[in-house]
Formats: structure tokens, sequence, C-alpha cells
């Protein structure tokens, strides 16, 4: 099974938000992906990462470079929205993707990767740990902004 992986551009929306919505239960319209996709587009920090197979989006992760002026921390990149089409999962697609991020980050001189993923996602878990990534000694914060 041979998936091609490159970076998306923005006929790929449409695969994305299908493969995302499924694999993370959520329900992101197509107008509002791809507005905010061209928003950002030509920010070379914001990278959306695609597999594809039979000309379908099977697998996608979202890289975000953040450079900073601290220097124990350097430039390291954040995923999010790793997933992999659930009829194919166990066919080793997962390694393959989070081995694409990292030659991406590698490319950007990251010191780290770092990623998020949401408590019900067990399985996806399995793959980060066997893969090496390790659960940090600290919580995931969120507060919603009050307008």
């Amino acid at each position: 099974m041979e998936v091609k992986f490159k970076i998306a551009a923005e006929e790929d929306i449409e695969g994305i938000i299908k493969l995302c919505n499924a694999c993370f239960n959520e329900n992101t319209s197509l107008e509002y992906a791809k507005r905010i996709y061209n928003e950002n587009k030509n920010d070379p920090n914001q990278i959306y990462v695609i597999g594809i197979l039979n000309d379908e989006i099977v697998t996608h992760a979202k890289i975000n470079i953040i450079p900073t002026i601290y220097e124990d921390m350097n430039v390291y990149a954040i995923l999010n929205h790793v997933c992999v089409k659930e009829e194919l999962r166990r066919e080793h697609i997962g390694t393959k993707l989070l081995d694409y991020c990292f030659k991406i980050a590698k490319d950007n001189n990251c010191k780290c990767v770092e990623l998020w993923s949401k408590n019900f996602r067990i399985p996806a878990h399995s793959l980060y740990h066997s893969y090496g990534f390790e659960v940090m000694d600290a919580k995931f914060f969120t507060k919603d902004v009050e307008y």
C-alpha cells in the first residue's frame, strides 16, 4: 500500500475536512475551512500534510512551526489533527505520516515536536508512544475568549 505524502493545497481542503470531521467527531464546514486556509496560506509556519491513496486523502496532520526567542525552546513544532482513515489504521500509515512530519520539522530546524491528542483517541496514543513520544509532565489548559 503506497500512500503519497505531500503538503496540502487549496484543492485538498474538502478531503481534509471530510477526513477530520469523521476522525474527530467534528462538524467543520467546507466554507469555513477554505476561508481560514486562504487567510493563512502564505504563512510558512502553518503546514497541512496529507497522504493520498487511490486519489483519496486518507491521512492528515497540521504542523505549526513555532520560532521563539527562548534559547532552550528554540524552534519547535506542534502537530494537531493527526489522523488516518479508520479502515486503514494498523497499516503503518500513521508511522509514515509522522516520518514525513519529522522531515519537515528537521528541515525547519525544530528542536522537538509536540502534539495534541484528545483523551478518547486511545489507538492514536499507542502510535505516538511506539513512535517515541512521551507524555509531558503538564496539563493542557484552555479557556474561551469572551466577546
